[in-house]
C-alpha cells in the first residue's frame, strides 16, 4: 500500500488525524516550540513544552516524546520530536534536521493511518524535508514476514503556507519512492534476486519510466570482450548481465553517465570470506541499485540533461568453473588484468562499465560501488567516500551529497599507489601487494578505465549502503538506498535547472 501525500494550511490543533507530529528545539529552560509547533503547544495547559519537560525530554535532536492529547487538540496523540538547538539569528532550521525529525517519529508512530506534520515549513524546502523524511522513516521490508506487521501510513499532511510546498512535496515523493526501491533491492535474499532478476528489474522501472533500456546477456557479454564481468560471473550458475539504461531531455546540451556495482551477492569467490562478513554481502549490489533508483527519479523529475545508467551485475561464488588467483582478464577496451584475489571483484565488472560509457560521450562519469572494507575503516558506516581525477568535480559531488541530505567526504588519490597495482604478466593487477590505503588504490585502479580529459568520480559506499546498526533518523535497518540522492541533485545541478 502506497502512503497519499497532501499539503495543507490548516490549524494543526483541529486536524481530524491519529497523530499530529511537532517540533521542538533544546532550550536553556528545557524543550521550546519550533516553527510549526505553537497552535499544539498552546493548546495545552501550561504548554506541552512545560509537560515534555516533566517528561524528561530536553528537544536533543531526533528524540520523540509520545504525548497523549486528551482532548487538547483533535487528534487522539502528539509526537514531539527533538530539533536539537533553534538556529542563530532566527535562521530556519537546515531540511536534514528536519528529515531526520520527521523519520524518528515516523519509526515511532508504526501501525498509525493518517498522520499530520506540523515541522518547521516555512519554506517549500523544509516541506519537502519533512515529507521525504516521514516516506523514508515509514518504510518497511516486509516481503519474508509471515506474522502481522505494521502497514505504512495511508495518509500524510504537510502543513505549510509555503507557495512552492506543494510542487516540492511532490519531489521529494519521487525522491522516496526511489530511495525505498533502492532498500527493496538491497534487502532482497540474494537467493531471489540473481543477475537476471536485476536485470528484469531494471527492465520493468525502463519499462514504467519511459527510459531506453538495453541489457547484454552471458553471450553478448563474452562476444563483445566483457572480460571482467563474464570473469566474475563465471564461476556462478546463474550468468551477468550489463543493463545500459538512458534518459533523454530533448533540450539537453550535457550528458553525464552513471556506472554502478551490481554483484548480487559476494562470497568473495575462490578467495572467500569469512563467513560472518558474507553475512550482509546481499548488499554488494547496492550502487547499481542507487544507479537504477536514480534513473527512475530524474526520469519522473525532467531535468534538462541526458542521463546514462549502467548496471555492472554479477553473482561472484566459488566452484571449478570460478576465475583463479593469477588468472588474467582483458577487460572491454583490450586492458589486461591480473587477478590476485577474486575477492577484489566489483572492480572488474566496474572496469568494463567504465569504458563503455565512454561510447556516451559523456561530460561526466559517475562510478557507484560497495567497492572497499577499506572506506569503513577510514570513514565508518555513515560517510561515503569521493575521489576524482578532477578537484573541481569531486567538491561538485560532495556538494550535491551535502545538498542532498547525504554525508560525504573528499579522499584523495595519491599518485604513488599506482605502482603498487603492478603487475610482472598483466597492465595492472587487481590489488595492491599491501593493505595500506586500500579505499584509495582501489579508485587507483578504476581511474585506469577512465580516458584522459574525461571527467570523473568513484563514489565508494561500502558502509552506508546497508545499515547493520539500529534505525536511526529516516535510515532503517539493512538497505538504506545510500547515494540515490546524491545522483539526483548531481544530474539537476548539472543541467542547471
Amino acid at each position: 500500500m502506497s502512503t497519499s501525500l497532501a499539503v495543507i494550511t490548516e490549524s494543526p490543533s483541529s486536524l481530524d488525524v491519529d497523530a499530529v507530529v511537532v517540533g521542538y528545539h533544546s532550550g536553556a529552560d528545557g524543550p521550546e516550540p519550533a516553527s510549526g509547533a505553537h497552535d499544539i503547544d498552546s493548546a495545552f495547559t501550561g504548554g506541552l513544552g512545560r509537560a515534555l519537560a516533566l517528561l524528561g525530554a530536553t528537544g536533543a535532536a531526533e528524540e520523540v516524546r509520545t504525548v497523549p492529547a486528551l482532548g487538547a487538540v483533535t487528534a487522539p496523540v502528539v509526537v514531539a520530536v527533538g530539533l536539537g538547538p533553534a538556529p542563530e539569528d532566527g535562521a530556519d532550521t537546515a531540511p536534514d534536521t528536519v528529515s531526520r525529525a520527521a523519520g524518528a517519529a515516523l519509526r515511532a508512530l508504526g501501525g498509525k493511518s493518517r498522520i499530520a506534520l506540523a515541522l518547521p515549513a516555512r519554506t517549500g524546502e523544509q516541506a519537502a524535508a519533512a515529507a521525504l523524511g516521514a516516506l523514508l522513516g515509514g518504510y518497511a521490508f516486509d516481503r519474508y514476514r509471515t506474522g502481522e506487521t505494521d502497514a505504512p501510513a495511508e495518509s500524510l499532511l504537510v502543513v505549510s503556507a509555503a507557495d512552492d510546498a506543494a510542487a516540492a512535496v511532490e519531489r521529494a515523493e519521487v525522491l522516496a519512492s526511489s530511495v525505498n526501491l533502492a532498500r527493496d533491492l538491497v534487502n532482497t535474499a540474494p537467493a531471489d534476486l540473481h543477475p537476471e532478476d536485476l536485470a528484469g528489474v531494471a527492465e520493468q522501472v525502463a519499462r514504467e519510466s519511459g527510459l531506453d533500456v538495453e541489457t547484454l546477456d552471458e553471450q553478448a557479454l563474452a562476444e563483445g570482450g566483457y572480460g571482467g564481468i563474464v570473469g566474475v560471473g563465471q564461476g556462478s550458475a546463474n550468468p551477468p548481465r550489463l543493463v545500459r539504461l538512458a534518459y533523454r531531455h530533448p533540450e539537453a546540451a550535457r550528458t553525464i553517465a552513471f556506472v554502478g556495482k551490481g554483484i548480487t551477492f559476494d562470497s568473495g569467490g575462490l578467495s572467500l570470506k569469512p563467513a560472518g562478513s558474507m553475512e550482509w554481502m546481499k548488499s554488494d549490489m547496492g550502487g547499481a541499485a542507487a544507479v537504477l533508483a536514480a534513473m527512475r527519479a530524474i526520469a519522473a523529475i525532467g531535468p534538462v540533461v541526458n542521463v546514462v545508467g549502467y548496471l555492472a551485475i554479477a553473482e561472484n561464488m566459488p566452484s571449478g568453473t570460478a576465475q583463479r588467483p593469477s588468472d588474467v582478464l582483458t577487460v572491454y577496451g583490450g586492458k589486461t588484468v591480473e587477478v590476485l584475489n577474486t575477492d577484489a571483484e566489483g572492480r572488474l565488472v566496474m572496469a568494463d562499465a567504465l569504458v563503455r560509457a565512454h561510447e556516451d560521450a559523456p561530460d561526466l562519469i559517475v562510478d557507484v560501488a560497495t567497492l572497499t572494507g577499506a572506506q569503513l575503516v577510514a570513514l565508518g558506516t555513515r560517510v561515503f567516500a569521493v575521489m576524482a581525477n578532477d578537484d573541481a568535480v569531486r567538491e561538485q559531488v560532495v556538494a550535491a551529497a551535502e545538498a542532498a541530505g547525504e554525508n560525504a567526504w573528499p579522499m584523495p588519490l595519491p599518485e604513488d599507489l599506482r605502482k603498487g597495482l603492478d603487475s610482472a604478466v598483466a597492465d595492472i593487477a587487481n590489488v595492491a601487494g599491501e593493505r595500506w590505503g586500500g579505499m584509495l588504490s582501489a579508485g587507483i585502479f578504476l581511474k585506469e578505465f577512465v580516458s584522459e580529459g574525461v571527467r570523473w568520480a568513484h563514489l565508494d559506499i561500502a558502509g552506508p549502503a546497508f545499515n547493520q546498526a539500529g534505525p536511526y533518523g529516516y535510515t532503517p535497518k539493512g538497505g538504506t538506498g545510500a547515494a540515490t540522492r546524491t545522483l539526483v541533485r548531481l544530474a539537476e545541478s548539472f543541467a542547471g535547472n
